[in-house]
């Protein structure tokens, strides 16, 4: 791994080695072990029984969470004091991936682990972690997390929820409604937010049998059926003073850096469910026949397969990469440590703009991928016997919780600029170099004894157009660039795919050596074919936003530069997606597993 420790948003300014970044291919056998037996799990103790599942049986997910955590599922982020294995960010995530291969049934297990389970590990007392660890690593009890409500979504500081002290002292009394709870209908304890005199933002520890909790109707969902949803009433609830987690008044960070964590994860999981409906789409697409042709055979079909094997194998670099950064971060972090949680949660907000653009690119990802295998199925994807339908209605939340995409574009952008100010990146500099590029012609040649050259010298020009725009809505919006929406969320757009590219580039880079030449052929094709769809992405997010930020002289300059910095020769383009599809036709699953 790299020398020099990178930091959050510093791939917009600096370059980063092959060498310095984590992939798929370097996981350590005890990561594939781990891997390999979720997947197992799944395969043989879940999928069998999705149909139930799907239908709310829900003493079958409870009954597989509790198999879960006899397999060590529920405790790879509980520490090692407390019986858990506090394994890396790395295993979490393959085991994720994996797990997410069930659809609604991994909703419960990422909700229990994450959102569920870490407020308790990174903010609970020596106490309450004694407590209520050892049952939800176990699977005895399940978790769930109350932060929503019926007029606070995205808005969470808003919260109406109230808590007030009793008389006694001994207890906080809660009042108020959270909305579409996750495992909300069979939790055994529940992490909610109030505020404590209607003003001090708090995180409480709540079990179901406390007196005035009330578990509400399961909603009525278009997908992830097999995930319970529910409000959670508290009518006067009564919850011991020792259950207040955290300090009081300090409830939003456990809910922000929770969400952090999230997010990475949920990247991790679209992917793992892409890698499944990909699979489907592709073995029907050899079964259906059209003019007595497979039509996985067809041209249009192929180049869906292939833009598909590519989104895939970015979104997967991408979250790999990122995992690799968290877990060298967190490992300079001393354990023993008074403070360690404080500084673990620090280390996990450095990435903040790359937990956001995990959710945000992955979840684009298999949005495209369910919606591409619903169309090769024809009419039958419309059909609830075939899988591609359940695809279709459970993919669509992912861009909607652990923040709307809308959000986590808009905060991309923020938190890099707030680097920025802090001086902890050199964004004006390279953005006042970047300028000069912009006024100079520019001569540079590639290199064609480098590999992948084309898509180098495409993605620093990629940052060169970043820093422009970006540096043009500073200058123009100052202080005020936070309400324009939709000049944060062009910026975004062109910094997702910045992200996603590099580490798309880099993986091929580092893995092509040791790669066979059919391998080193797929690997070519794979970034060629992302490449090209990436640069479409960004110069269209680009030209939106210099439409949307200047006028005049200043506008026909940020357009010539934008046609000047996102120029991709894409020669072989045809081939390079012929030779995905029919390799993934050939193997009928994603390539790159």
């Amino acid at each position: 791994m790299s020398q020099k420790q990178v930091r959050g948003g510093e791939y917009l300014v600096a370059e980063t080695p092959c060498a310095d970044i984590f992939t798929p291919e370097d996981f350590s056998d005890e990561q594939r072990q781990m891997a390999d037996t979720a997947d197992q799990f799944i395969t043989n103790e879940i999928m069998p029984q999705a149909e139930e599942i799907d239908k709310q049986d829900f003493s079958r997910v409870v009954a597989g969470l509790r198999r879960a955590g006899e397999l060590g599922f529920l405790m790879m982020d509980a520490p090692e004091e407390y019986g858990g294995l506090e394994l890396d960010k790395a295993t979490g995530l393959v085991v994720s991936e994996k797990i997410a291969r069930s659809g609604a049934f991994s909703v419960a297990v990422v909700c229990h682990t994450g959102i569920g389970s870490l407020p308790l590990i990174y903010y609970g007392t020596d106490e309450q972690k004694k407590k209520y660890l050892p049952k939800l690593m176990s699977g005895e009890w399940i978790a769930s997390y109350c932060l929503t409500e019926p007029g606070s979504g995205s808005d969470a500081l808003g919260a109406a929820t109230s808590a007030v002290l009793s008389p006694d002292g001994k207890h906080y009394i809660l009042n108020g409604t959270k909305q579409f709870i996750t495992n909300g209908g069979f939790a055994d304890i529940y992490t909610i937010f109030a505020k404590i005199d209607k003003q001090h933002f708090t995180a409480f520890l709540v079990e179901r049998t406390f007196p005035g909790l009330v578990v509400g109707n399961e909603e009525k969902k278009l997908g992830i059926k097999g995930s319970s949803t529910v409000q959670i009433i508290l009518d006067n609830c009564q919850v011991p003073v020792e259950n207040l987690l955290g300090e009081a008044g300090k409830g939003h960070k456990i809910a922000f850096n929770v969400l952090n964590v999230g997010r990475f994860k949920l990247g991790a999981c679209v992917t793992g469910a892409a890698k499944e409906a990909f699979a489907e789409g592709v073995k029907y697409a050899n079964i259906r026949k059209q003019f007595n042709t497979p039509i996985g055979r067809f041209g249009a079909i192929q180049e869906k397969i292939a833009n598909l094997v590519s989104g895939i194998f970015a979104a997967e670099s991408l979250i790999y990469r990122m995992a690799g950064q968290l877990d060298e971060k967190l490992a300079t972090i001393p354990k023993d440590i008074p403070n360690y949680y404080e500084e673990y949660q620090r280390g996990i907000e450095e990435y903040a703009a790359e937990c956001a653009i995990a959710k945000v690119f992955c979840s684009d990802v298999l949005a495209e991928v369910v919606d591409e295998v619903v169309q090769i199925h024809g009419g039958y994807g419309f059909i609830s016997e075939y899988p591609a339908e359940r695809f279709y209605r459970d993919e669509r939340i992912n861009r909607i919780f652990e923040g709307t995409n809308e959000i986590n574009r808009m905060l991309i952008p923020g938190m890099i600029l707030r680097k920025a100010m802090k001086g902890e990146l050199p964004l004006q500099k390279k953005a006042m170099e970047a300028f000069e590029q912009l006024m100079t012609p520019g001569f540079e040649e590639l290199d064609d004894t480098v590999l992948f050259a084309a898509e180098k010298m495409l993605i620093k020009n990629l940052k060169t157009l970043f820093l422009i725009l970006s540096g043009a809505g500073v200058q123009k919006f100052k202080d005020k660039l936070a309400n324009e929406q939709e000049i944060l969320i062009a910026a975004a757009d062109i910094a997702i795919q910045i992200y996603a590219l590099e580490s798309t580039v880099l993986r091929a880079e580092k893995y092509f050596a040791k790669a066979t030449p059919k391998r080193q052929a797929l690997l070519g094709a794979a970034v060629k074919v992302f490449a090209f769809a990436a640069t479409e992405t960004a110069t269209s997010a680009a030209r939106r936003g210099a439409f949307y930020a200047e006028e005049g002289d200043t506008l026909t300059m940020l357009l010539s530069g934008i046609r000047r910095f996102g120029k991709y020769d894409a020669s072989g383009l045809l081939a390079a997606k012929r030779l995905l599809a029919q390799t993934a036709s050939e193997e009928e699953r994603y390539i790159f597993a």
